[in-house]
């Protein structure tokens, strides 16, 4: 793990209860940073703020559905209450559902939009109006993917919503630059997450391979050492992002993906 002092930042991470969020948040706690956990069950986000403070950190639990204005709006208001300001937001709640074009249902289209580029709309929004009322800089990192650069088949919405983010954080970095307010988009490749792992078993039924396959000719094929991206990699990533002090860096993504996909 990276040590980068956040001296006391004040860091919204949505998606937070588990996985990549999850392993940011502990990272950005253990680096000094005060954590909110915003995720779509209270009781879990708030378990995962119970195990920082547990662990000497500040952190606190809020229910956010990314999707929803209102939630989003009281929990950033309760992380202001709490902390008095939101210095960086990670947007990383996401899901994953996968199908052919033509076989994809519209409902799950949608659902796929708002999670991934609804919800970082509103989380920034609310983020930056923050920022903004303090004349502070500030860290808004959104949480692409690989398929924010390319394509792969069953993954329609996926993609065009991970695509989208890179638009939207261009941006917000034009808007917050004057203020120093930095947006970067994070792109890993596959990390061995619970929503990696249901997509195994789904591809290899859909492609007629074995899941063994599904890793090596599908996930790996293109990274240089066969190896998945780690949670590790992604929130070292993140903590620099939130801990860089200055306009060098924004309105960039970061491609954390053993070589999969180089820029």
């Amino acid at each position: 793990m990276m040590n980068i002092p956040l001296n006391g930042k004040v860091c919204v991470v949505t998606g937070a209860a588990s996985g990549i969020g999850k392993r940011i948040a502990e990272v950005y706690a253990h680096n000094g940073g005060k954590v909110v956990i915003a995720d779509l069950k209270l009781d879990a986000a708030e378990a995962t703020a119970q195990a920082i403070r547990d662990a000497g950190g500040e952190a606190l639990g809020v229910e956010m559905d990314v999707t929803n204005e209102q939630q989003v709006v009281d929990g950033i208001a309760k992380a202001v209450a709490t902390f008095g300001q939101v210095d960086v937001l990670v947007s990383n709640a996401g899901i994953q559902i996968i199908n052919k074009i033509t076989d994809f249902k519209f409902e799950d289209w949608k659902k796929m939009l708002a999670i991934h580029l609804d919800g970082a709309f509103l989380t920034t929004r609310e983020c930056m109006k923050d920022m903004e009322r303090r004349k502070a800089p500030g860290a808004i990192i959104l949480m692409g993917s690989v398929h924010s650069h390319l394509a792969s088949p069953l993954k329609a919405p996926y993609v065009t919503a991970k695509h989208g983010l890179l638009g939207l954080a261009r941006t917000i970095a034009k808007e917050g630059g004057p203020l120093g307010i930095r947006s970067n988009v994070i792109c890993p490749g596959f990390v061995r997450t619970p929503l990696v792992d249901k997509q195994i078993p789904e591809q290899a039924k859909e492609f007629g391979i074995s899941e063994d396959e599904v890793i090596k000719k599908i996930m790996l094929k293109d990274t240089v050492d066969g190896e998945f991206t780690t949670v590790d990699d992604v929130a070292n990533v993140a903590l620099t992002l939130a801990a860089f002090e200055t306009n060098a860096l924004t309105g960039q993504s970061i491609v954390v993906s053993h070589g999969w996909f180089m820029q």
